[in-house]
């Protein structure tokens, strides 16, 4: 039997986690180059779009290339790193104008997943985040027809709507390597609700 790695994930089953983890950036390059062939976009979206492609393709490779499914790179960066890759047509949100330490490629790892998993269920997702109090806080809500209450979204395999399982699971793993939170929270406008929140000073899981 293959050991485990930080994460109790066994070789097999990491295997299943890298695929799961590849498609969120991959599919942003695709995206990314069908709107790269528009040749009416100004110098400025182009310029916005190749850093996306820049950021999606070091994601890949560090998803590669990185021997534990959650070791953590602390660096500063905006908030809107984290956001801004997911606006879209179905996507809307907010963000504030504020700073993140942590590891960036982790957290829009954690970010993408909510959002692929909003999507999956429903039609649309909004996106509010910004910093309150000594955290920095993401909500994520989608209008699905939300989660049973005997259902525990967050444990490994537990999956809907074609999915492998391992999204949310894994989004709440890099909230807590951060020293965070990741939660669902009751909503009373239907769909489903993610609170992601992590301090806004480094600290990780001992």
């Amino acid at each position: 039997m293959s050991a485990p790695d930080r994460l109790g994930v066994s070789a097999p089953d990491r295997l299943g986690v890298v695929a799961h983890e590849l498609r969120s950036p991959v599919a942003a390059l695709v995206a990314l180059a069908e709107r790269a062939e528009r040749r009416d976009l100004p110098p400025d979206a182009v310029r916005r779009l190749a850093a996306l492609a820049v950021a999606s393709g070091r994601d890949v490779a560090r998803l590669l290339s990185d021997p534990d499914l959650l070791s953590l790179r602390f660096e500063q960066f905006p908030l809107s790193d984290l956001v801004g890759p997911f606006l879209g047509r179905n996507v809307t949100g907010s963000v504030d104008a504020v700073a993140v330490i942590g590891d960036v490629t982790r957290l829009r790892q954690a970010v993408g997943n909510l959002v692929a998993n909003g999507l999956r269920h429903g039609t649309s997702v909004s996106i509010r985040a910004g910093a309150v109090g000594d955290e920095i806080v993401i909500e994520v809500h989608d209008d699905g027809p939300g989660v049973p209450s005997d259902v525990d979204v967050f444990a490994a395999g537990v999956s809907g709507s074609g999915s492998t399982g391992y999204g949310l699971w894994l989004a709440r793993a890099i909230a807590e390597a951060h020293g965070g939170t990741l939660v669902l929270e009751p909503t009373a406008r239907g769909g489903a609700t993610f609170r992601l929140a992590v301090p806004r000073s480094p600290r990780e899981r001992g």
